[in-house]
């Protein structure tokens, strides 16, 4: 109906629809209580004008200036990290060396299909409900004996779970630092900790990053001149570069760490994933004063979507990092976890992970070789694990410059800059060998040196 439409009297609709007036009247009443009619006495029930919906508060387009002061404050800022984006085009055959997941092909899937229907019948309502705070009691033991495993000490009362690894550095963070501190990092690192850290008001300094990981012979001096509150590395496949850090760099950083009373947050994302080469210690294994908090993940082993991963910590700070967690999102999925335990409790994690191995060995093979084939000028190493290889473009190519021309011939990638704690333009980018085949990476490389070709030719032009 039209607005201020009349409406008939509660008499005769009650009569024309045979039903008791009081019925009629209560329905009214209801109706003026959601602002949909109104009744003026002595006139009748009219149809309430129809609300109109701004712009800004439908989705359609509106400009910065007609929001409110606090929102216009909250526009994005020039130091968070983003990838380019190109809208407005459906590449259905887009080869993506840009992403940083787990290949969706190997999911167990299957396997936690049965899992959820086997714990949805041993444990009924009870896998439904908050659980401890902490986590899941019988998963922080299977995860103990598997870091015990490595040689790190852990028990299950030191384990906290939380929503994937992201979540583990937020609570550190939140839980050892302060809006103006001092956070030292590699650099180039995890692009999600760097906007973390931005946001959180940290003052961010980068330590360079070799072939044998960060430059730790030269952190002394930095930390005599910042006084850091927290020291954040990926001491196994880095996240871009794909280094590991050496082992005698590894002593000393816990070294500096007990002289300097700074703790470390080690994020171990993908340390099973080795390929080639020796392990090396867990920087949680040389630790024997408690400065090393180490957080690791499921989700890049096993699906992203489980959201699981842990903090492995000594000592108070243990605590206040459960406090933060309960405050934070009172605990993680009870059903996930449980599910997650007697997966990994019947011998298919470690299988898994085999697998996992060998099928990404030879995506990375094939990027390397497609690399020195189509692209020799690229400069790279090869990673011994990892699901990441960090190449560097030929002098006077950047990342920023040739990723239109990369998306234009059907290929992305993760520009280098999102990686580093300037902002500067950067000749680095990442590329990602988990999600593709060998076959789409020889045709993803290809186009790759054609949008090179390409941007060249533009400049020369220029």
């Amino acid at each position: 109906m039209l607005p201020d439409t009349r409406l008939p009297s509660s008499r005769q609709l009650a009569r024309d629809l045979g039903v008791n007036r009081i019925t009629v009247e209560t329905a009214y009443d209801e109706l003026e209580a959601d602002g949909l009619v109104y009744s003026q006495r002595g006139s009748g029930t009219y149809v309430s004008p129809s609300l109109s919906i701004p712009d800004k508060l439908s989705g359609k387009t509106s400009t910065p200036a007609e929001w409110p002061l606090w929102q216009y404050e909250l526009l994005p800022r020039q130091d968070m990290h983003e990838q380019p984006v190109e809208v407005g085009t459906n590449r259905k055959d887009l080869i993506s060396l840009a992403g940083g997941l787990p290949d969706s092909r190997l999911f167990p899937v299957e396997d936690f299909r049965k899992v959820f229907r086997s714990i949805l019948r041993r444990d009924g309502i009870q896998a439904f409900e908050y659980g401890d705070g902490a986590g899941y009691l019988p998963l922080r033991q299977t995860i103990a004996q598997i870091l015990s495993g490595q040689g790190i000490p852990a028990r299950p009362e030191n384990l906290l779970i939380t929503s994937g690894s992201q979540q583990g550095i937020a609570l550190v963070t939140q839980v050892l630092t302060r809006p103006g501190d001092v956070v030292i990092v590699e650099d180039p690192t995890y692009a999600s900790a760097l906007d973390f850290f931005s946001t959180y008001g940290l003052k961010v300094i980068g330590m360079p990053v070799d072939s044998r990981g960060m430059a730790v012979e030269q952190l002394e001096e930095i930390i005599r001149i910042y006084h850091p509150r927290m020291i954040y590395t990926i001491p196994n496949f880095q996240n871009p570069t794909g280094v590991c850090l050496s082992g005698q760099r590894r002593r000393l950083l816990v070294l500096l760490s007990a002289r300097y009373n700074i703790p470390i947050l080690e994020d171990d994302f993908v340390g099973d994933l080795r390929y080639d080469g020796r392990a090396q210690p867990a920087l949680k294994a040389l630790d024997v004063d408690g400065n090393v908090l180490l957080i690791g993940t499921f989700s890049k082993m096993l699906m992203p979507g489980l959201r699981v991963g842990y903090v492995l910590a000594h000592g108070p700070v243990f605590e206040r990092l459960v406090f933060f967690k309960k405050i934070s999102d009172l605990a993680s999925s009870t059903l996930i976890q449980r599910a997650l335990e007697a997966y990994i409790t019947v011998g298919r994690y470690q299988a898994h992970l085999r697998r996992a191995c060998q099928a990404y060995r030879r995506p990375r093979d094939a990027l390397a070789e497609a690399l020195h084939s189509y692209l020799p000028e690229v400069r790279f190493e090869l990673p011994q694990g990892g699901i990441f290889l960090w190449a560097q473009l030929p002098e006077g190519v950047f990342a920023e410059d040739l990723y239109p021309f990369a998306w234009q011939e059907g290929v992305t990638f993760a520009v280098g800059s999102a990686f580093l704690t300037s902002k500067e333009k950067s000749s680095f980018m990442r590329l990602t060998f988990s999600q593709v085949t060998p076959d789409e990476i020889d045709q993803g490389v290809r186009r790759l040196a054609k949008a090179v070709a390409n941007l060249r030719r533009i400049k020369r032009k220029s």
